[in-house]
């Protein structure tokens, strides 16, 4: 019989306390996560999470089935449009899973752990309704064959996302600071002019860069990538539409200029497309940052919905940003964005989704259609009370441009539980002394939440408002919920895009 090595009964001890450490970690990293996090044991939330990625995942399985059996454009787009959508569903689900089990893992999360898990289960709920409203107004089967399936998802997410805890606010820093999430050399490349950043790849229409064309150029860049990549795309007419696909991570589009540099497409729902698809600028990949370039869709107003930019980019950023268009300009799809500087341009709700979104120091301008119809700034998407998604606009200035404007309103809900506040404001005579408009009779008149807080101008007067029980005057401390620092968790990763913003008043 062999001599056993004298090492062995040490080395088995030294694996057993091993175990024992891990297993002891796991422990204490649930505990803490079920009495910080979650308002049931960690076990019940993660057995729900896993069920309901199987269920996305068998959805999937299910629309696949379809992608190119279509000819007409509007199905085949509704088509691709679902397996998106469902692809980010079952990121975000993976993403709640992960910084669920492991209280150390650093990727997809900020420090604000809880804010992490409520954005990603939020956009994660309101995906399947985007990809069933792909579908109407035709009478596609798979619509009918996608249905149940759906449902039964949405309310598998829905149920998750009630189990995790409301954020605790977070310290207010001193005015005029960066976020926390903001890295340094992000600070840099946002503070630094145009000219002055430095880029991996140049694109020119000209010629004269490493590609003529901003889609080649995001192609060609890295995936998954933890640094930030520049694109600087010179000053020029683009014409193309534009998609970044949710592996392209922390890329950065750096322009000359608002209208020196500019992405224009036209596509529309008139012309076969679904709203979704429509978008000229669409961005998934997380960390995204676009400053000083224009983004456009020229399809007109009698094209119905026509989107010029599209984003589903959690922790995003768009800095001194023109974006026009007319109808649903702007769809702010879901999770975490920062518009600071902007100017968005449009006629009926042309700010619209269920991102958590905060507008600072942003020019609002309704336009002028060719129809005698009002417009609506705002048509915010929040179908659940649980979601932390909403609109936030804070210093931004209100008024029609040159070419004068239809009646406008602040907004109208879109869901049941529609969430959007206008906070020291400036308000041209532009908006009607109503301020807010029904979307159908009474529908989410008392469930949805809109707010105003110390805004001046002549729009501004509150004595006309509407009268909805979801409306409301704010004080300071209801206000101060909506702000950059605790609405979106700014100060946790705005710093490291090095955005200029106000975490307070």
């Amino acid at each position: 019989m062999a001599k056993q090595s004298p090492s062995t009964p040490r080395l088995n001890l030294m694996v057993f306390f091993v175990f024992v450490v891990a297993a002891t970690t796991r422990v204490r990293c649930l505990d803490f996560i079920e009495q910080s996090l979650l308002t049931v044991p960690s076990l019940i939330f993660l057995s729900s999470l896993k069920t309901t990625l199987e269920e996305a995942k068998g959805a999937t399985s299910i629309v696949s089935k379809f992608v190119n059996e279509f000819e007409d454009l509007r199905v085949s787009s509704a088509i691709k449009d679902c397996v998106d959508l469902l692809d980010f569903t079952m990121d975000e689900l993976s993403w709640t899973l992960s910084a669920t089990e492991s209280l150390t893992g650093k990727d997809n999360v900020t420090v604000q752990r809880s804010s992490d898990l409520k954005a990603w289960l939020s956009a994660a709920l309101g995906n399947q309704d985007t990809c069933i409203e792909g579908f109407e107004g035709t009478n596609s089967v798979v619509k009918n064959v996608m249905a149940g399936k759906l449902q039964k998802l949405t309310s598998q997410v829905a149920k998750a996302l009630s189990m995790v805890r409301e954020s605790p606010s977070s310290k207010k820093p001193s005015k005029g600071k960066f976020p926390a999430w903001m890295m340094k050399r992000d600070r840099r490349l946002l503070q630094a002019p145009a000219s002055g950043v430095s880029a991996n790849v140049v694109v020119a229409a000209d010629g004269s860069g490493s590609y003529t064309s901003v889609m080649d150029a995001i192609l060609a860049a890295p995936d998954y990538s933890s640094n930030r990549y520049v694109i600087y795309v010179k000053k020029g007419f683009y014409k193309e539409n534009v998609e970044i696909k949710k592996k392209k991570w922390n890329l950065m589009l750096v322009g000359d200029g608002m209208g020196v540099t500019v992405i224009s497409g036209s596509r529309s729902v008139e012309g076969g497309y679904t709203t979704f698809r429509t978008a000229t600028f669409a961005v998934s990949g997380k960390g995204f940052i676009a400053r000083d370039i224009t983004f456009e869709n020229t399809a007109g107003p009698q094209k119905q919905q026509a989107v010029a930019l599209r984003s589903d980019s959690d922790l995003s950023v768009f800095y001194n940003v023109d974006i026009r268009g007319y109808q649903d300009t702007l769809y702010t799809h879901s999770l975490r964005q920062f518009y600071r500087e902007c100017r968005i341009t449009g006629t009926i709700d042309f700010i619209f989704g269920n991102g958590a979104v905060v507008f600072q120091n942003c020019q609002i301008v309704p336009r002028k259609s060719s129809s005698n119809q009002w417009n609506t700034i705002t048509a915010q998407g929040r179908k659940d009370p649980n979601q932390s998604s909403g609109f936030s606009f804070q210093f931004c200035a209100i008024a029609a441009g040159s070419e004068g404007s239809n009646p406008t309103y602040l907004g109208r809900p879109w869901k049941q539980y529609s969430r959007t506040v206008f906070m020291q404001c400036s308000m041209s005579s532009v908006i009607s002394p109503e301020g807010w408009r029904e979307w159908a009779g009474n529908f989410a008149l008392s469930t949805l939440y809109y707010g105003e807080y110390m805004n001046t101008g002549p729009g501004a007067g509150l004595g006309g408002r509407v009268k909805w029980s979801g409306y409301h005057v704010l004080g300071t401390t209801e206000a101060s919920r909506y702000t950059v620092g605790q609405f979106i968790n700014g100060n946790q990763w705005l710093p490291q895009t090095g955005i200029k913003y106000t975490a307070g008043f």
